[in-house]
């Protein structure tokens, strides 16, 4: 697969969240990725099914919904109706994690990803990677956007690279925290198969250039 790019609105200005939204789907974003956040799993209270419910009326592309909260398996089926393509959940908050993946792969259509935070080890991983559409590797420590790259996190996607083909698995990469035009080349050689872009896209003044210029430096 091509090097997908999911643009995060957690960077966005939500006061014109329809108009920002449309300008990232038309400089060629391929996913809409959405931060939840409760206060308690990161220190940031962000948004909820509402809001994914409002996104997913205004963009024909996939819904990634990001849910960095403790118990996601209460919440799962509020962001399935919401609208949600795409659903990871946190190792670090999931005790019960092969429960958790399987609630979420038993709805139709919907992906499953388990997200790592930078400190996590990808060990922890080894038992449910055959279960998983997807892994998302942390490259920031999760709560706030327009954090600087954490350059392990290179290494990182290596190992899980090698990891998932010594399993057999056909899980893909999702990378998330600090990507820039800078770095976006150098992350997708590592193994990357989707940046998540927020900051270096809706924090910038012309959010179709600033993708733009993303897309073109991974070539």
């Amino acid at each position: 697969m091509h090097t997908k790019i999911a643009t995060s609105i957690l960077s966005a200005d939500f006061s014109c969240l329809k108009e920002q939204v449309k300008e990232a789907e038309k400089a060629g974003a391929d996913l809409i990725h959405i931060d939840v956040m409760d206060g308690h799993f990161v220190p940031n209270i962000t948004i909820g099914p509402a809001v994914v419910k409002s996104v997913k009326k205004i963009t024909d592309l996939p819904l990634d919904v990001h849910l960095m909260i403790e118990h996601p398996e209460f919440y799962i089926d509020d962001f399935v109706s919401a609208g949600a393509d795409w659903i990871s959940v946190h190792l670090e908050a999931c005790p019960h994690l092969h429960r958790t993946v399987h609630l979420v792969k038993s709805k139709p259509n919907v992906k499953v990803g388990v997200a790592v935070n930078p400190a996590t080890a990808l060990t922890n991983l080894v038992n449910v990677v055959d279960l998983l559409d997807f892994v998302l590797i942390m490259s920031v420590n999760p709560g706030f956007g327009g954090q600087e790259f954490i350059t392990q996190s290179i290494g990182k996607i290596k190992f899980l690279k090698q990891m998932l083909k010594e399993k057999s698995s056909k899980a893909f990469i999702e990378v998330d925290g600090g990507i820039t035009a800078d770095n976006a080349k150098q992350v997708a050689l590592a193994g990357a198969d989707v940046l998540v872009a927020g900051n270096s896209v809706f924090g910038q003044e012309n959010i179709g250039e600033a993708l733009q210029k993303i897309l073109k430096s991974l070539g």
